[in-house]
């Protein structure tokens, strides 16, 4: 008896192991605005996190165009690690970056479409940095936060770059139907160390 449940026992350590290594976070994707130039803070901030983020061992994702995706790609080459980027050659898209060839990655894959790029970025991360952005950065984070309400207990983290966040969001709880569990899936943070750190407490 003792001896079954010592095996019993084993056998459950072996699956929890296997468990932290197979959730054990890898890819971090970053959202963010393709508009921002080099020296501002959201590049900047870009850049810095996902520089720190690389020499800690983690890879970073982006959507390969201009903006908070080259200055996460760039942060990432400075910081030793490796990028893989999503992307999709758009038709009939009068305001849509593009890729850009200056944004220097390890991996690419192109798809068909606008909503299959957004799909295959949330699915490749394992955490989510989103900073400053427009429409395109609306839905990507609509998109990451609902998958979170979702899968609410095993949710993939969801960070958010920047204190004007706070506004946002509060907005969002205040006129919207928000249920409880939804404002306990996100973090909103104002370095690139605080990244690190929520995606090292996890």
């Amino acid at each position: 008896m003792e001896s079954r449940r010592w095996k019993i026992n084993f056998q459950l350590s072996i699956f929890y192991h296997l468990l932290s290594i197979i959730f054990m976070i890898k890819y971090v994707t970053f959202f963010g605005s393709s508009e921002v130039k080099p020296g501002s803070p959201d590049y900047d901030g870009a850049f810095q996190t996902a520089r720190l983020l690389a020499k800690h061992g983690y890879v970073v994702v982006n959507g390969g165009g201009p903006g908070v995706m080259k200055a996460a790609s760039e942060g990432a080459r400075a910081g030793g690690g490796k990028t893989v980027a999503m992307t999709f050659n758009p038709k009939d898209m009068t305001h849509f970056e593009g890729r850009d060839p200056t944004n220097i990655v390890d991996e690419i894959y192109v798809f068909d479409t606008y909503a299959e790029r957004t799909v295959r970025l949330l699915e490749r991360g394992d955490a989510y940095v989103i900073f400053n952005g427009g429409t395109g950065t609306i839905s990507e984070f609509g998109m990451a936060w609902g998958l979170a309400k979702l899968y609410f207990g095993h949710h993939k983290p969801l960070i958010f770059y920047g204190a004007f966040w706070h506004e946002i969001l509060e907005a969002f709880g205040k006129n919207m139907l928000i249920r409880p569990e939804e404002i306990r899936v996100y973090r909103i943070v104002t370095s690139a160390q605080e990244v690190l750190d929520e995606i090292k407490t996890l």
